[in-house]
Formats: C-alpha cells, structure tokens, sequence
C-alpha cells in the first residue's frame, strides 16, 4: 500500500489542501506550532470547504495534522494564545474577526452536506476539537491526547464546547470543562466525542486508500471504516461514577468542599486542578455548560461569541486587556511561563452572580450579532 510523505516545497503553507479520486484532503501544516490556528489558517479552511461544498467531484472531505516527524501523531492544539495576548494588548481589531470567523468555520463543519472526516491523531485540544467535533467520522488512536484546556488560561471551553460537552453522557462535560484534564481514546468513545479508533500505524494507508474508494458503492465509507477500526479499550465505571458524584453538585463551592472532603486520590487531585483555575471563570463555566443543554448548535456558538468578548473586555468589572482573567493567563502560562496567574478574585467563594451574569449579555442586539444568520 502506497504511504505518503509531505513535499518540502509546501512546508510555508499552513493549509494544505487537494482533491484525489472523489475524496478532498485537507493537511493542517503548522508543526512547530503543533498546528495551532492563526486566522490565515481559518480563512484558508472556510475558503477550501466553502469551495468543495459546490464542487460535484468532491463527495467526502479528510482532515489531519501533521508532525514535526511527518504526517499525523498531531492533530491540533488549538487557537494561537500567543497572537490572542497581543492582539489583546495592541488592541488589534483581527482578535475580534479571530473568534468571528472561527465560530463560523466550525458550525460549517457541523452542518457540512458531505461526509467530513477527522483524524484526530495525537494533541486534539481546543480549537482543534472545534474542528473535528462537527465530523460526520471521527477517528481518534492510542495516540490521541483530548481536551479543553481553556480554563488554564483564564477562558472557557469555546468553539461550540458549550454544545459538545454538554451533550457527554452524565456529567462527563462539567469535568472536562471545569479541570481542562486530557482524555485519551477510550475515554473519548465513552464520552460521545469521538467514533472509531484507528491503529496509529494504518494512519497513512487509511488516509490513502479513501482516494481509491468508489463513492458510488453502498456503504463505501462504512466499509472502509470497518478495515481500519480496533479495539480502543473501555473506560472505568468507577470514573464515571465519581465524575457524576462530584459534578452534578449545583456550584462551584459545592463540587470543591465535595472533592476536598472526599479521601481518594482522584478527588484530591481533582480539587487541587480546580484550585489552579480562575475561580471567576470556573463559575462562568459551570454556568455555560449547564445554559447549553437546551440550545442549539447556533444560539450556543452565538452565546460563545458574547461570552469570548467580555473575557477580554471585562467591562462590568472595570477590566480589559492586560488586566483581563484571559490575558492574564495566557501571560502566566505561556508568555512569562511563571505558572503564578494572579486571579481576581483569588477564591471561589469570592465570586458572585454579579460577576458572573453579565458574561451572558450580548453586546450586540440580535439583528446585529456577528453570527446572527447561524442556525
């Protein structure tokens, strides 16, 4: 079976994308950056996959990352943080088309008319779980490290995280939302965020034999998924149960004194993740995954873009920029790299509904909201 090399030539170009047999496949081609998203990179796929839509040849889309080693073993970890903290302190107005357009291009997948299909090979975090979660396959490996990490840096789980996350079996959402911990394959099959597993080491010939397919057979795709898919384990019963225990609890205070006043390992070191969050954000992020049960992939991502605006224009708590629980975190994490965020307020329990409501208020009245036409 034929595998597959990336050409030198195009190493500059972050997005690398081409049609073969009836099948478009898209490469995210930003390895030093572990495929990271600039705007450029959104532009550059909402463009290729607005194209493709129309196009009569393509009737299914792959999309990958690539490594410094070569094809796969990375997906994409997210939204570029470094570009959001200087937009944000140079108050450059793309911060603002960033979240736009990404939000954009995620309900695009969500609502894509042909088959979209993730391989979500190593790091899937952030906004690269915004663009696989719409897939209509996704493919996660021993490999494959997941997560939401917002709340490291003072955000929150964006990119239609509301709606995905809240959708997870119990109460699986709260924490992966809350804690921002990684899960691997078996933990994401059991979630609902992800289909089949792969064997890493079929990855390129999984990838090659789709432009061989005929799109005209019945059930092409199933059959192809069936050749590649393994066994990617079970996750623990005992986890899931301690996950509702602790998360289902109505606040904040409540899952942490929860968690502290438990003896076992993982609640312990469940409650000293949560004790590293912005205890702002956490209460804000309790708040969106619970309000995103009963929305719509729309109303959530439209929600999402309110919310992405008051993080960095705190303005109900005389805050913005520097000063701001985002940019904050993101200095702490990877700017300076202190690991020492200085939150306000420093404690859950100083957080109050007067903080946290205002978040939900859109900026914009309805007939002027920057996603408004999303279903």
């Amino acid at each position: 079976m034929k595998t597959e090399s990336l050409p030198m030539p195009h190493a500059e170009v972050e997005v690398l994308a081409e049609v073969r047999g009836h099948v478009g496949f898209i490469t995210l081609n930003r390895p030093q950056a572990l495929n990271a998203l600039s705007l450029a990179m959104i532009r550059a796929l909402t463009a290729c996959l607005l194209a493709w839509r129309g196009n009569d040849q393509v009737r299914a889309v792959a999309i990958r990352g690539v490594s410094k080693s070569g094809p796969f073993a990375a997906f994409c970890a997210g939204g570029d943080i470094r570009f959001f903290y200087q937009a944000a302190l140079a108050g450059n107005p793309e911060l603002e088309d960033f979240f736009t357009e990404e939000y954009g291009l995620n309900h695009l997948i969500h609502s894509y008319p042909k088959p979209f299909i993730a391989f979500m090979d190593g790091i899937v975090m952030g906004g690269g779980m915004g663009i696989a979660q719409g897939a209509k396959t996704r493919i996660v490996t021993q490999r494959t490290k997941m997560a939401m990490p917002e709340t490291n840096i003072g955000l929150f789980p964006d990119v239609g995280g509301g709606y995905f996350l809240s959708r997870c079996p119990g109460h699986g959402g709260e924490w992966l939302a809350l804690t921002g911990d990684v899960i691997g394959a078996a933990q994401a099959l059991a979630f609902g965020l992800a289909d089949v597993c792969f064997d890493p080491n079929q990855l390129a010939s999984a990838w090659e034999t789709l432009a061989e397919l005929d799109m005209d057979a019945a059930q092409a795709l199933e059959t192809w998924i069936a050749g590649y898919c393994i066994p990617a384990g079970v996750m623990a019963g005992e986890l899931t149960a301690q996950i509702d225990r602790y998360f289902s609890l109505p606040s904040v205070p409540a899952i942490l004194a929860a968690l502290e006043a438990a003896g076992d390992a993982w609640a312990q070191h469940t409650a000293a993740t949560l004790r590293k969050r912005s205890p702002l954000m956490l209460h804000v992020v309790l708040a969106q995954i619970r309000r995103a049960r009963g929305l719509s992939l729309g109303d959530d991502l439209r929600m999402e873009r309110d919310m992405v605006r008051h993080c960095f224009n705190t303005w109900h708590l005389g805050r913005m920029g520097v000063n701001s629980e985002t940019v904050e975190g993101i200095r702490a994490l990877a700017v300076d790299k202190d690991q020492q965020p200085k939150w306000q307020p420093a404690a859950v329990d100083g957080v109050t509904d007067a903080m946290v409501e205002p978040f939900f208020e859109s900026p914009w009245p309805a007939w002027a909201h920057p996603l408004r036409n999303l279903t």
